[in-house]
């Protein structure tokens, strides 16, 4: 497996990786919310290129991605929402989540971003590093309970970055 940034040409891998990652059984002809999403934030101001990223198997072709794109505390544009990250049902449970988690997190962190904030499972995450982001004064953006709303605080974090947290535009059109 390789991590590396998402490409133009990898635009349609990404979006069957996250239709067949999010499907649901009681609807499979159903498209999840995530494709298209990515494909939104991918024409948001909030895209950053550099936090795009796929992993691909031997052959190349890719099994799972993962994007981090620009959110705001309190207005500043200190913090990123984390997400969607999605595998290939066939390459779940083999480490390709986890890799691209650390990967995303290595990137942001060499890019001097302070905080990553996702919504997800408060059993999985804090493996990551990731812990209730209101322990760190930063509030969810809806009616996410603050169990499930967390944050992970990199190398530049500064406690001064406190309050309301907001996600790239095409979040809230969900």
């Amino acid at each position: 497996m390789l991590i590396r940034r998402e490409t133009p040409a990898d635009i349609a891998a990404v979006r069957a990786v996250h239709t067949a990652a999010f499907a649901s059984a009681d609807a499979p002809e159903a498209v999840p919310v995530e494709a298209p999403l990515v494909d939104a934030l991918r024409a948001d101001d909030g895209w950053l290129p550099a936090l795009s990223l796929v992993a691909t198997d031997a052959d190349g072709q890719v099994v799972g991605h993962v994007v981090g794109t620009r959110g705001t505390v309190a207005g500043a544009p200190v913090a990123l929402g984390l997400g969607p990250l999605g595998v290939l049902p066939g390459w779940q449970r083999r480490g390709v989540g986890s890799a691209l988690m650390h990967a995303v997190l290595g990137a942001a962190d060499a890019l001097d971003e302070p905080l990553v904030v996702l919504l997800g499972h408060p059993e999985y995450y804090p493996r990551f590093g990731f812990r209730p982001a209101v322990d760190l004064g930063v509030t969810p953006p809806g009616p996410w309970g603050p169990r499930y709303f967390m944050a992970r605080p990199l190398s530049a974090w500064r406690p001064d970055i406190q309050g309301p947290f907001a996600y790239a535009k095409p979040f809230a059109d969900l």
